[in-house]
């Protein structure tokens, strides 16, 4: 072993920001951290877009634009990263988000609005994915931990900062410069992967297997998962059959988009990419009536509300830079370890939901969610890409953000159902209780199915 390969396994964060990879670290922390940005930027400057552009009655429908470009861009790029390379997606991917950044900015219509927010669900989607794939490329196995951990980081500033400031930027500047403020940023972030780009491995098409009709199944995807989400947002008798044939649409498309078996829990990579979707929608299934709860059970004012958030992002903060720091645990125990302390703290969230239950409790759960989620997220990150074979790493992290997306959207729809069926929006507690259990329980799968799985059998 040479002693360059020994300094990299003593110290994987000291190879993140070495002289060879610094650039490349710094171009995916920035580029993931502006995707943060403009996610939160839009949530709190839509009433303000949507009122100047006379389109109040298409609230979800900039959501819903992006989500389903977001689908489609996941997947294809995926088979392009594995045909042709990294490269061409982080060539081609930030150069449509900045086209929907410099489009949504100039909007004066909401068809032009809608069509800014298809070229960043379209740019934002392949660079996660080809940003996988490039940590794999550029970053040995044992160092990974630690730059799926810098990922989750880069979260953490606009968590904390981001509505307040997109706040503050759309009433004294106007809700374009959300868009607009983040061009020269976008554009930094590309010049410091330029110099990764250049150097990397053109795949070897042999080892990159032919999957027929992933554009059709990405289509039927990104028409789905929309419907489906609507459908039980929105319960009626009119929207059953939107959300049946959402799905008529999705099962197919999933045996496509998915490994085989993953479904079933079939071991190996189905198993682990399928834990990536019963972390996300358990934490997801609860996190979107959180604010709701603490305004309408205990009174709370919105700021307050959404307090537990931002410490939940601080959890999943600290959670993947301690698990980068420590390599050497199994990342399946780390994976059966977030996995339980993500169950206790959704089932723990009972104790707010009730009106004698106190709301403060509700920052200390979520931490501890949050963790839960850090521990387990990078951690199957990982493990996926170690398990893929290197001409199928693109098509593996399609399939964790397909995973991901599918799980987060069919959960909190059934919240919806929940809620809609139980309770009401001004009085909860009736739904967000058997919500909380319920996905509690969905956790509690996600622990039994990697109760005796180690990295090496899986």
């Amino acid at each position: 072993m040479t002693a360059t390969e020994t300094a990299d396994q003593s110290a994987p964060r000291a190879h993140l920001w070495g002289a060879s990879t610094r650039a490349t670290t710094f171009g995916i922390l920035l580029l993931i951290t502006i995707g943060a940005f403009e996610h939160l930027g839009v949530s709190t400057a839509l009433p303000k877009m949507l009122a100047e552009l006379e389109g109040q009655h298409l609230y979800s429908w900039p959501f819903t634009a992006f989500l389903s470009a977001n689908v489609v861009a996941t997947v294809v790029s995926g088979w392009v990263c594995d045909r042709v390379g990294a490269r061409a997606v982080l060539m081609v991917a930030p150069a449509l988000f900045l086209a929907g950044l410099l489009v949504g900015g100039a909007a004066e219509s909401m068809p032009v609005l809608l069509a800014a927010r298809v070229l960043q669900g379209l740019g934002l989607g392949g660079e996660v994915v080809a940003i996988y794939v490039l940590v794999a490329l550029v970053y040995p196995e044992r160092v990974r931990p630690a730059a799926f951990g810098l990922l989750a980081a880069a979260w953490v500033v606009p968590s904390i900062v981001g509505p307040t400031l997109a706040g503050i930027v759309t009433e004294r500047f106007g809700w374009r410069w959300v868009f607009l403020g983040l061009v020269p940023l976008a554009v930094l972030g590309v010049v410091l992967l330029i110099p990764s780009l250049r150097g990397l491995p053109k795949p070897d098409k042999s080892d990159s297997p032919m999957r027929k009709g992933l554009p059709l199944a990405a289509l039927a995807a990104a028409v789905g998962i929309p419907a489906i989400s609507w459908a039980a947002q929105h319960p009626s008798l009119a929207t059953l059959w939107l959300g049946l044939g959402g799905l008529a649409l999705l099962i197919p498309a999933l045996r496509t988009l998915l490994p085989q078996g993953t479904l079933r829990g079939r071991p190996g990579l189905p198993k682990v990419i399928l834990a990536r979707g019963l972390f996300a929608g358990a934490f997801f299934g609860v996190e979107a009536f959180v604010p709701l709860t603490l305004t309408s059970v205990h009174g709370l004012s919105p700021a307050l509300a959404g307090l537990p958030l931002t410490v939940g992002a601080l959890g999943w903060s600290f959670a993947s830079a301690w698990q980068g720091r420590r390599p050497d645990i199994p990342r399946t125990t780390l994976i059966r370890v977030g996995f339980g302390v993500l169950a206790a703290g959704l089932a723990a969230m009972v104790f707010v939901a009730v009106p004698w239950g106190s709301p403060w409790v509700a920052a200390v759960v979520w931490t501890a969610c949050g963790a839960g989620m850090g521990l387990g997220f990078p951690s199957i990150n990982v493990l996926a890409l170690g398990l893929s074979p290197a001409g199928e790493r693109g098509f593996t992290s399609s399939a964790l953000q397909v995973s991901d997306t599918l799980f987060s959207a069919t959960l909190v729809g059934l919240g919806g159902v929940l809620l809609a069926a139980l309770a009401s929006a001004a009085a909860p507690t009736g739904a967000v209780v058997p919500i909380d259990l319920v996905m509690a329980a969905v956790a509690l799968l996600g622990a039994f199915a990697f109760r005796r799985s180690t990295d090496d059998r899986v």
